[in-house]
């Protein structure tokens, strides 16, 4: 099978942030059994060694670079005219700042020269490339990585929105542009039950596929002890919106608060391009803003406790899967254990819940003085991970999507 993958995020390499997790592991796999051409676009911190090391793992890499504005004032100008263009044809800012003529020329002259057999969109972002005449020729996949409507609802409903007027009025805007491009496709594929929900709303008569995100067990192994003490870990990249909201909320409103208890807590901060408001965080007690690292899970593999405070962000966080796959106990929000069964009615334990800063320091402090519930967590976790959450698994889902449109059947 000849598929033609769309992913205006450079995927490589896959520790770059969420989007590029996904895409990367499920193109490595497919790209085993079937011929793979992606079509991607150039970051400015993209190098020539990861554009050769990406190279090896498709057929074919179409790079083009991402559209660039000139001046600041053109960029002020342009974000304008964006918001405009969303008021009056729905497509939001965040997909016009990517579009690229160009690469829309070089995808239109592939799928009607007939080169392919399905086209992927690696992330809704990328929807704009396929035309809705596109399902006459070939299968077309949107894969959801979340939902936009249901992202910018849930920032309003938890006042983290970083221009709430603005969100207001783009919300019914975006349910509009939600429900508007999943027409195009012949198949939908989203990472948990509740995108689900929110897009067969939208699209009742839509074919919509629930595959959750992957780990890769190899790069996090399961680590061999528990190192005890009091040392807290975020990991995720620090330019996300959601990720700096949680870090923040967590460094301002729970840590000090453990640290009246245990006065030695550490909360190491981990993952790329903080911003200068993470930054700050250093100047707190007990605070380590690292920035991108080298070895994710060996950072991991030294905490005593792994904290995912989301308060935003809809699908399935890898942050939280990939604790657990290195043997690290979760501390995590509703948001940060979306999809994930991991306090069943049968009494198995594999992470504790926390959403308010009170319930935050009961399960952290739970889990600093009590090592068996560690080791529990710990195990739990592990399995759940093997069991139902490998890119392995995953990608055969994929697969068959591609194949027949049902990875169910």
């Amino acid at each position: 099978m000849n598929i033609l993958m769309l992913s205006s995020t450079f995927p490589y390499p896959p520790t770059r942030g969420g989007t590029q997790v996904r895409t990367f592991n499920l193109l490595k796999h497919l790209s085993q059994r079937h011929t793979i051409t992606l079509v991607t676009q150039r970051e400015g911190d993209v190098t020539d060694a990861e554009l050769a090391e990406l190279r090896d793992f498709v057929d074919y890499l179409i790079v083009f670079n991402r559209p660039q504005d000139s001046e600041p004032t053109s960029k002020i100008l342009k974000k304008i005219q964006r918001f405009g263009t969303f008021v009056q044809q729905g497509t939001p800012p965040s997909v016009l700042n990517r579009y690229s003529a160009e690469m829309q020329l070089w995808i239109d002259n592939f799928v009607e020269s007939g080169k392919c057999d399905v086209i992927t969109c690696e992330h809704s972002v990328n929807e704009i490339y396929v035309r809705p005449d596109f399902q006459k020729q070939l299968k077309t996949i949107v894969n959801v990585h979340s939902s936009v409507y249901g992202t910018c609802r849930n920032q309003l409903a938890t006042g983290i929105s970083e221009n709430t007027l603005r969100d207001k009025i783009s919300l019914p805007l975006l349910r509009r542009y939600e429900q508007n491009y999943c027409s195009k496709f012949s198949a939908i594929v989203v990472t948990t039950e509740e995108d689900k929900i929110q897009l067969q709303e939208f699209n009742p008569n839509s074919e919509i596929t629930v595959i959750p995100n992957g780990v890769d067990l190899v790069s996090f192994s399961n680590r061999t002890n528990d190192p005890g003490g009091h040392r807290l870990i975020f990991i995720g990249a620090m330019d996300n919106l959601a990720n700096i909201d949680a870090v923040c909320f967590f460094s301002n409103q729970v840590l000090p608060e453990i640290q009246k208890y245990y006065p030695d807590t550490t909360f190491d901060i981990v993952g790329s391009r903080p911003v200068a408001e993470v930054l700050a965080l250093k100047e707190k007690p007990g605070i380590n803003v690292t920035g991108r690292v080298a070895s994710m899970v060996e950072y991991l593999h030294k905490a005593t406790i792994c904290v995912v405070p989301m308060r935003t962000g809809f699908g399935i966080k890898n942050k939280t899967l990939e604790a657990m796959a290195a043997g690290i106990p979760v501390v995590a929000s509703d948001r940060g254990l979306e999809g994930l069964a991991v306090d069943d009615a049968d009494g198995t334990l594999r992470a504790l819940r926390a959403n308010e800063p009170a319930e935050y320091v009961t399960a952290i402090s739970q889990l600093f003085d009590n090592p068996q519930i560690r080791l529990e967590l710990s195990r739990n976790g592990r399995q759940l991970i093997e069991r139902y959450f490998t890119w392995d698994i995953a990608a055969k889902h994929y697969e068959q999507v591609c194949l027949t449109g049902d990875s169910n059947g």
